[in-house]
């Protein structure tokens, strides 16, 4: 079995390569084709010692030049032309951990080249997610959710189809600002100090935001074929319930676990099997209590991504995008807490949608959401 990771020095990249040392433990024998990461060179010096893969790539080309110094014997890409080249490559599956809008292009080309993928990579469906399902079916490809809700919906439906599902609960952990109405003064650290998960800045922000959630909707509705009138949100702050499917005869079937990636992570790389690991299992004697609540209606991610999905055509894309930019620009400082909607709120004001869209539209609209003149 062949598998390309891409985004293998990030949060989900290296759970996932602990994974396949698990498998492999276990009784499976992968070999790792190809990663790529995006500058961090010194991890991924030590994953290429570990997994010996055909081929790298990193994104950031002086960092590439300075891997090719020091490992002179491996094929080393860069940029994004790279990315793609690993994404056509021939695997029996891709996973990408990629994070933002940079995901989408080799999550199209990875189907495109018959691959299937495990996906992490959030914004591929917000972006283009009519275009990447059509071109998953018609390659016979299996797109298989990594996120921790949406493989706990796959997992609850098993042998139940779309027309059983009355509604979903994806639940959330409600992100550090849950309980505050008042986010004029909240700073960049308390934004990433996410109270369950130990995830990379820019989920955390999304996170906090609750724009994250937001995205997951769209996920939900692209993989099990939904309206989003059938996809709910609550806030499950014990992160022990993943989500829940309702059916039409009314009963509610959950999947529990502790708050631990690497469990939806094997699930999509030995989907439908379950495999032995040893990995940290659920204590009922400290779960007394399961607790649920409604999003805080301060956090405007959710309504701002259910306005995107009403609109449809190319504005999820546009609200990814101008996403991407907001909490690049938060995370550097530029921006409060609050500018990041309303830098959203401006770009979704002006975008004039595209209903039937290509690859190509969403790719000069990433440049031009980048160039508008925007002031604080």
């Amino acid at each position: 079995m062949q598998i390309s990771v891409l985004g293998s020095t990030g949060s989900i990249g290296v759970q996932t390569l602990e994974v396949i040392e698990n498998l492999n433990r276990n009784g499976y024998n992968i070999k790792i084709k190809a990663l790529s990461a995006n500058k961090n060179i010194s991890l991924l010096q030590k994953q290429i010692e570990k997994f010996n893969p055909e081929c790298v790539c990193v994104c950031d080309v002086s960092k590439a030049n300075e891997l090719k110094n020091i490992l002179p014997g491996i094929q080393i890409l860069s940029g994004n032309e790279g990315l793609i080249c690993i994404a056509r490559q021939k695997v029996n599956i891709i996973v990408n951990a990629i994070v933002g809008f940079d995901g989408m292009l080799p999550t199209f080309e990875a189907i495109c080249a018959k691959n299937d993928v495990a996906l992490a990579n959030k914004e591929s469906l917000v972006i283009a997610g009519q275009l990447i399902m059509q071109e998953a079916k018609k390659n016979n490809v299996r797109i298989i959710p990594i996120d921790s809700e949406h493989s706990a919906i796959l997992q609850s439906m098993q042998e139940y189809t779309t027309d059983d599902i009355e509604k979903i609960y994806l639940t959330a952990s409600g992100g550090p600002f849950h309980k505050i109405k008042n986010l004029a003064n909240v700073t960049l650290e308390q934004a990433l100090k996410h109270p369950t998960w130990s995830m990379g800045q820019k989920i955390s922000i999304d996170s906090a935001t609750m724009i994250n959630k937001g995205f997951e909707i769209f996920e939900a509705c692209c993989f099990f074929d939904l309206p989003q009138e059938k996809v709910n949100v609550l806030v499950h702050a014990q992160s022990l319930i993943h989500s829940m499917v309702q059916f039409k005869d009314g009963c509610i079937i959950a999947q529990l676990g502790p708050s631990d990636m690497r469990l939806p992570i094997q699930y999509a790389l030995t989907y439908p099997k379950r495999v032995k690991n040893d990995f940290k299992r659920l204590d009922f004697n400290l779960c007394n209590l399961f607790e649920f609540d409604k999003p805080n209606e301060s956090l405007l991610g959710i309504e701002l991504c259910r306005q995107a999905i009403n609109i449809g055509g190319t504005m999820p894309a546009a609200l990814c995008i101008a996403n991407d930019i907001a909490v690049r620009k938060f995370l550097n400082k530029e921006f409060a807490f609050l500018d990041i909607y309303k830098f959203i709120k401006y770009v979704m004001s002006r975008h004039d949608v595209i209903l039937n869209y290509s690859i190509e539209d969403v790719l000069e609209l990433k440049n031009q959401i980048e160039n508008l003149n925007y002031e604080v």
